[in-house]
């Protein structure tokens, strides 16, 4: 069960018909605090968003909401009493009450950020999550090409939470590195920052079957482009996703690339893609199980974790380690850095 000290007024929210919801009273509506971005080439191996010093920070509750992360409405948050910290994600009613189904779905997990506590403002739920230390995505944007014995271990950890969701009908759709932040210092530990845009399977769980399209550009499968209003598997396409995220993990760029949608989608549709020959075998079958162009090809998440590259790890390849990169490399590797996909969303009319 979900621990928070709101839970009867959660309770109560998520019971009562969303009709009822409309014609409640707001609450006074609470300004949104100013919008930051991180630097996607910061300097630390901790980057954390810049608060801006022309706004005072905002208040919900007894909680200050201190600086904006990158990307998504979340919030780094701190309580006014303890000076604990938190991360806050802003959601309206609707989504939070399909939140709140879903976390009761699955219960708790490692991987998996805890359901710590909500403010209800207006129309907008104010949600607090456990703080941390950093999200996939940048972490993968400073480091570059990471090494295939770090990745598997924060890998594990990634399909450890996919899958957990999974067998509980829990489909994340919109999965991406930045969904995933460290929990430690050490940056040893991942997990799964909310379950915000995720679709709770009701009846059989086995079928998955979905019409909305929902992802991000570069993590979106081949059957969202391709199936028009048609239905697609849902757990399949979050296959997909993990497949674009462990290549990006351990190559330091998307598979897929092109700066217009209309191009990437183009390639992605095709689902060619090449991998660098420094990779082990085992990392390329891995991700071969994952980028399959058909669905009904790619493996499941408790399938790939008994992956040998998981379970059993070879030897490092003899290029892995290569540390002298041509001009030619440098350069590539700048004009990757440049090729940043924005978020993008899609729903069948």
């Amino acid at each position: 069960m979900i621990k928070t000290s709101s839970q009867r007024c959660l309770k109560r929210l998520l019971e009562e018909p969303p009709d009822n919801v409309a014609k409640r009273k707001p609450a006074p509506q609470v300004p949104h605090p100013p919008t930051t971005g991180l630097s996607p080439f910061a300097g630390t191996r901790n980057p954390s968003p810049k608060s801006s010093q022309s706004k005072a920070p905002s208040r919900v509750g007894q909680y200050t909401l201190v600086e904006r992360y990158e990307g998504e409405e979340v919030y780094r948050a701190e309580h006014s009493q303890t000076k604990k910290q938190f991360t806050c994600q802003v959601l309206s009613l609707h989504s939070y009450q399909d939140f709140l189904i879903a976390y009761n779905r699955i219960g708790q997990h490692e991987s998996i950020c805890s359901l710590l506590d909500t403010v209800i403002c207006g129309d907008r739920a104010y949600v607090f999550l456990s703080g941390h230390y950093g999200d996939m995505h940048t972490y993968v944007r400073r480091w570059k090409r990471l090494s295939e014995d770090e990745m598997r271990h924060l890998f594990t950890q990634v399909l450890n939470a996919v899958s957990h969701c999974h067998q509980h009908g829990v489909i994340l759709r919109d999965l991406k590195l930045r969904k995933f932040v460290f929990t430690d210092k050490n940056r040893t530990r991942l997990a799964l920052l909310s379950l915000n845009d995720c679709t709770v399977l009701y009846g059989n769980h086995g079928d998955d079957s979905l019409t909305d399209r929902h992802g991000c550009p570069a993590y979106v499968s081949p059957e969202l482009l391709t199936n028009g209003k048609g239905s697609y598997s849902g757990r399949a396409a979050d296959i997909w996703s993990l497949g674009v995220s462990l290549y990006t993990m351990l190559v330091g760029r998307y598979p897929f690339q092109e700066m217009q949608p209309a191009a990437l989608f183009a390639k992605i549709r095709h689902g060619a893609f090449s991998l660098p020959e420094w990779l082990s075998p085992q990392a390329k079958c891995l991700i071969g199980c994952m980028l399959r162009k058909s669905p009904a090809e790619r493996l499941k998440a408790s399938e790939l974790l008994m992956h040998p590259w998981l379970t059993s790890p070879s030897r490092p390849h003899r290029s892995t380690h290569k540390t002298q990169r041509s001009s030619q490399q440098v350069l590539q590797i700048k004009q990757e850095d440049n090729q940043v996909v924005p978020t993008w969303t899609e729903k069948a009319q």
